[in-house]
């Protein structure tokens, strides 16, 4: 789309009192927001939404140097704008009733991705961390978007499991593009960017409010075909996520907690009233395919418990992966004998593994047996 055309979408936008429902019933009617700048303040007023006043504002509409500025400000950051019109709007994004009218976007937005989001507490423990990231690769490698916010937390850790599978993760920010949030997500934005797309319904330069992160929420679920909960407490922004996936009409999941854990009681919470509790991706899996294969089946998939053709290279090892690795190649192994065998300390033993299982080159079985996930 160029600028020329662009440039009304934008000033229809910042025009204060249009909401999400009303932009398109005007657009609609005078097909493009260039005609509706065209149109008179009677004219605008027979659409459902638009008062008097907001008629006027757009009739006399002097923002665009504003406008000018902005599109400026989109092509020295490399984004690209999106609207609703176009094919590579997200599917999903489009069946909500208060979709953006546009989305800004970096890197590669594309409408074969099987979106999930994937969110939780920003304080997230250890376990937490593990258990997002394991979830998120695991899912990466069976052709699934992984989305979150990119926050810090349970949102970093799923886009770097979909990463570290060489897998696709979109992230959607509750800033402009070219605000950062958190600062020290620099080089995980750039990640993203390159393996999949950083998305904003907001204006470049716009900064993180409070009030922002909802609004983005709406579009995290949106975009995806459920919705997993990963360690939120009582008040998390996540169970906004949650609340607004059920209004869309999405699946909702949980990862139980201890009941000790505050930071559990939030998604023990959603158990309890009715979100799937999950243990692995097959879970996830089971419940949102029947919505896939209606469109299509999910590329690359593979029955549970089976390697992905898609599945990334082997990963260099350092000694101590390559000892341990030597050893489950040969059979299944508990970790108390692997301490026996090898002499390293169970500290790290649980590291090396936990950062093979995470590059999907071990897999952990109940009761801390592991067994090589692939061949050299």
């Amino acid at each position: 789309m160029n600028d020329e055309i662009l440039k009304y979408w934008i000033a229809l936008k910042s025009i204060k009192g249009i909401g999400h429902v009303s932009f398109p019933a005007l657009v609609d009617r005078f097909g493009s927001p260039a005609a509706v700048f065209g149109a008179s303040v009677s004219d605008l007023q027979q659409t459902e939404g638009i008062s008097r006043q907001i008629a006027e504002a757009i009739v006399h509409f002097r923002g665009w140097d504003n406008v000018k500025a902005e599109l400026e400000l989109i092509r020295k950051n490399d984004v690209t704008i999106v609207t609703y019109e176009d094919e590579l709007y997200p599917g999903q994004l489009l069946n909500i009733y208060d979709r953006p009218p546009y989305i800004y976007v970096r890197g590669n937005l594309s409408r074969e991705d099987i979106n999930l989001a994937i969110v939780g507490s920003r304080a997230a423990s250890t376990y937490g961390k593990y258990t997002t990231e394991r979830i998120s690769r695991d899912l990466a490698l069976q052709g699934v978007t992984v989305v979150s916010g990119m926050a810090r937390g349970i949102d970093s850790s799923a886009h770097r499991g979909a990463i570290t599978a060489h897998g696709r993760t979109v992230a959607i920010l509750g800033s402009g593009l070219d605000v950062i949030y958190p600062p020290e997500n620099k080089k995980l934005f750039a990640d993203i960017v390159e393996n999949g797309a950083v998305v904003s319904e907001f204006p470049l330069g716009t900064p993180p409010r409070s009030t922002n992160f909802p609004a983005r929420n709406r579009i995290i679920s949106g975009i995806s075909y459920g919705v997993v909960i990963v360690e939120a407490g009582e008040k998390s922004g996540s169970l906004i996520t949650a609340r607004l996936a059920l209004e869309q009409g999405r699946e909702v999941f949980a990862v139980p907690g201890s009941i000790d854990s505050a930071g559990s009681r939030g998604t023990n919470k959603l158990i309890k009233q009715g979100a799937k509790l999950i243990e692995n991706t097959e879970d996830i899996l089971e419940e949102i395919l029947p919505q896939i294969e209606q469109r299509k089946p999910l590329k690359g998939f593979s029955a549970p418990g089976t390697l992905n053709a898609a599945s990334p290279p082997m990963e260099k090892l350092n000694a101590a992966e390559q000892k341990l690795y030597d050893l489950v190649s040969q059979k299944r192994m508990h970790i108390d004998d692997l301490i026996s065998v090898t002499g390293f300390s169970s500290a790290d033993i649980l590291s090396a593994l936990t950062t093979m299982e995470l590059k999907g080159i071990v897999r952990q079985h109940p009761g801390k047996f592991f067994s090589a996930e692939r061949t050299n």
